[in-house]
């Protein structure tokens, strides 16, 4: 199997460090339009095989779509990341343009490839990714969801003081901090509702701390986050190329699920050898459905910035 990550940044090289650590495919194709910086990227990790164990080949490229040539997922990190004080959608009119050029150029070489795109404002991305190329919507996903839902599972994990993996949860919606939504109702300890160990302001906090999760980080660091989104990425194509079939909330494109038409929108996923499989019905409350319908607006008025370029 071969992944190629488009992007050799912080959040692309932490993608092909964890898919070669956990030896999710066996060649990883890092590109990048700085010369030289995806071949040092990829020798830097390549150096690691012998002491972390694995067998994936990691090279690198500079602008190079040739050597792209047969992969079987293509990850798209590339575009500006986040500076402080920077909202997502700010970034619609620099990375559109990128994801694009982008998106045509790797299915010239690779036209059965699965499009995972983590570059942002995400949604907006993934949708100009699928009206661009006119790929069928299970080959187009959007990884928000699942870095999301990664964030929401360890608030209420610092909140409860349990194990995170001991936590399920989803958050669906935009990937936007004012669009997410982290389903407290539905999160669980080891099956049971995390509503039987945190109270209502408690629930409210971990999922207000979920909503700015990104932007604390980017605070922090002066830059986007790149562990964990490196690690979502990871994770969400082990699934695909490993056939695993797990549900994991993606941004994917919506025609009547959850009374929603032509956007992409983070919802649960059974993500597979096909890409999206299939897309779980979630029994939303009436509150869960109003945010979710007013997710959708936000998104959609996003969307709307790219009619100059579609």
């Amino acid at each position: 199997m071969k992944v190629t990550i488009v992007g050799a940044g912080n959040v692309g090289a932490s993608c092909a460090e964890y898919i070669a650590q956990k030896r999710i495919a066996s060649k990883v194709v890092l590109l990048d339009i700085k010369e030289g910086f995806a071949e040092g990227k990829a020798l830097d990790l390549f150096q690691t095989a012998t002491t972390l164990g694995f067998n994936t080949s990691i090279t690198g490229v500079t602008n190079d779509y040739a050597a792209t040539a047969g992969s079987d997922v293509v990850v798209i990190t590339s575009g500006i990341p986040r500076k402080p004080g920077m909202t997502r959608e700010e970034l619609i009119g620099i990375n559109a343009g990128i994801v694009q050029s982008v998106s045509e150029n790797v299915l010239a070489h690779s036209p059965n490839t699965i499009i995972v795109v983590v570059s942002n404002p995400m949604d907006t991305m993934t949708y100009l990714a699928l009206k661009a190329t006119g790929l069928p919507k299970n080959r187009i996903i959007g990884m928000g969801g699942a870095l999301d839902s990664s964030r929401f599972k360890t608030y209420l994990s610092l909140a409860l003081d349990k194990p995170a993996n001991d936590i399920h949860g989803m958050v669906i919606g935009g990937h936007g901090d004012t669009t997410m939504i982290p389903l407290t109702r539905l999160a669980s300890y080891n099956g049971a509702p995390v509503s039987h160990y945190l109270d209502q302001p408690a629930l409210e906090k971990v999922a207000a701390d979920t909503m700015v999760g990104g932007a604390t980080l980017t605070k922090l660091l002066g830059t986007s986050a790149w562990y964990a989104p490196g690690a979502s990425v990871a994770y969400l194509v082990d699934s695909i190329l490993n056939d695993q079939k797990r549900m994991i909330p993606c941004s994917v494109y919506l025609e009547g699920e959850y009374g929603l038409n032509d956007i992409c929108i983070g919802v649960p996923c059974i993500l597979g050898a096909n890409g999206v499989e299939s897309i779980v019905d979630v029994q939303l409350n009436d509150q869960e459905k109003q945010l979710m319908s007013e997710s959708a607006q936000k998104v959609s008025a996003m969307n709307a910035a790219l009619n100059d370029i579609l």
